[in-house]
């Protein structure tokens, strides 16, 4: 059955790039959907597939087959199993459930960081003033990625070694921390580069840059549509 994976504008949904990312990295095969956060028939064209009426959403097959599954986390989930030689996850255990609750911490929290340095790959490189919780927000990542390298990074330069699905949750913090400018320990910093260094990286920024929607904060729902 083939895939789709409906997303909204790259430039701008962090969400989106979670799954987009892990499954050109995994070299899963999909055709991808790009609906404009700012287009008017947004939600119920997610509606139809969606329970939430958000982006990311992953198609699989269609008719009565059809399968739908929204929350990147949940997509990740499904790919997993899907795809077994993949290896979304780490074979071992105990890295594989240290992935799987740094994955939930970042589906779940970090709001503060998400509010103030919203994804913007159109966005020059400039520093930002953070607040006292967006700070905390950062001095948790930055020892979170540094604890990762240190006790499971052993096999290559990602937080487990070899990319995985704790990686592509992830990816777009990456993307906020050089954006903004915002400054992290050595072992953060390879790794930020490690991630950036990826052609999925490329080929999703590339794109972003030629979209034709420009978005100022007053145009979308953010918290509607996007979950900043």
């Amino acid at each position: 059955m083939a895939l789709t994976l409906i997303i909204g504008n790259k430039n701008y949904s962090s969400w989106s790039f979670r799954p987009w990312i892990a499954m050109k990295v995994a070299g899963i095969a999909f055709d991808e959907v790009v609906i404009s956060l700012s287009a008017e028939d947004f939600k119920p064209r997610l509606l139809k597939v969606s329970g939430t009426g958000k982006v990311p959403t992953l198609v699989d097959g269609q008719g009565s087959e059809q399968i739908n599954i929204w929350e990147s986390l949940a997509i990740l989930e499904y790919l997993a199993e899907k795809f077994p030689a993949a290896k979304l996850w780490p074979a071992d255990p105990a890295a594989r459930a240290h992935a799987r609750a740094i994955s939930s911490e970042m589906h779940a929290g970090f709001v503060p960081l998400r509010r103030a340095c919203p994804m913007n790959m159109w966005r020059p490189v400039k520093t930002r003033e953070l607040a006292a919780d967006v700070v905390a927000n950062v001095q948790r990542i930055d020892a979170m990625w540094t604890d990762c390298r240190t006790r499971f990074g052993a096999g290559g330069p990602f937080l487990f070694g070899t990319f995985c699905a704790a990686d592509a949750m992830y990816a777009p913090v990456v993307a906020r921390f050089h954006t903004y400018g915002i400054e992290v320990g050595v072992a953060a910093r390879a790794y930020m580069a490690a991630v950036m260094a990826l052609p999925a990286w490329a080929g999703w920024k590339a794109a972003a840059l030629q979209e034709p929607w420009v978005l100022a904060e007053d145009e979308v729902d953010w918290p509607t549509v996007l979950r900043v």
